[in-house]
């Protein structure tokens, strides 16, 4: 059985930058930069 691709989606260059990572269709992580500057909407 051939091994699943893990997929990085990025959100950059826009006020609401995010990243998640996906392997075979399922969310593995996700998070914005808010989360990590404490800024609302960074």
């Amino acid at each position: 059985m051939p091994a699943l691709p893990h997929i990085l989606g990025i959100s950059a260059y826009y006020h609401d930058a995010a990243a998640a990572l996906l392997r075979g269709g399922n969310i593995l992580a996700a998070a914005q930069e808010e989360r990590f500057s404490r800024r609302k909407n960074d």
